[in-house]
């Protein structure tokens, strides 16, 4: 069965399926996106079957976003699994930066930063601080734009662990700004944030979570 009578045409870019892909599921959307590539490099006049530099360009690039760039459309998401840690009852933990690697949905171009997660634990109760890359993996693993991106990420760690306070701040350079249009410089970038209880509410609790993404950002461009 073709994979297009089995999936919904309107899903959003930036959203995942109702259910993960497959395998072969997978494979035949692959083999009919390399179809798709293979006539978009004839319309723009490459003899890709000729030139060995793109001879099986659209198989290449078919792989890419299906098994890589939109995976975290066609996969389940990262499960979060919480364990007691009294110690850091009520205290801000922040974790990052988390190496940031997406595509913008207006251009398909790259779009690349980090992230920072702010997090005032309930109860004691934390999560593994490789499961906050792997969310920020997840959700980026698609077609985005980087407002949707940072509320993505901030919803789905309130949702899945009821935190007291929460914050999500992403620092992005977008290729679609610098290698086309306005041309700009790769130090022109973009800052979104997201904020969830108490780190949305008490300011003396957002100020030291600046002040942390200051200091973290500050050693990752020393």
């Amino acid at each position: 069965m073709d994979i297009f009578d089995t999936l919904s045409l309107g899903t959003s870019a930036n959203k995942a399926l109702e259910a993960p892909l497959t395998a072969e599921e997978k494979l035949s959307m692959i083999d009919a996106a390399a179809q798709k590539l293979d006539e978009l490099m004839e319309i723009l006049r490459i003899d890709h079957r000729s030139d060995p530099n793109t001879r099986d360009t659209p198989q290449r690039v078919a792989r890419m976003y299906v098994n890589e760039l939109l995976a975290g459309r066609f996969s389940a998401p990262p499960r979060l699994t919480e364990f007691d840690s009294v110690e850091t009852s009520g205290e801000l933990m922040v974790t990052g930066p988390i190496e940031l690697r997406s595509t913008c949905a207006h251009h398909l171009m790259p779009i690349f930063g980090s992230a920072i997660i702010g997090i005032v634990a309930a109860d004691g109760r934390i999560i593994g601080l490789s499961k906050y890359d792997r969310v920020v993996h997840y959700f980026a693993r698609r077609f985005q734009v980087q407002e949707e991106l940072t509320r993505q990420i901030g919803d789905y760690l309130m949702e899945r662990t009821a935190p007291r306070g929460l914050a999500v701040r992403l620092r992005a350079v977008h290729m679609c700004k610098t290698h086309r249009g306005v041309l700009a410089s790769h130090n022109s970038q973009m800052i979104s944030s997201a904020y969830y209880g108490l780190l949305k509410d008490d300011e003396s609790l957002k100020r030291e979570f600046l002040e942390e993404c200051r200091s973290l950002e500050g050693r990752a461009h020393s």
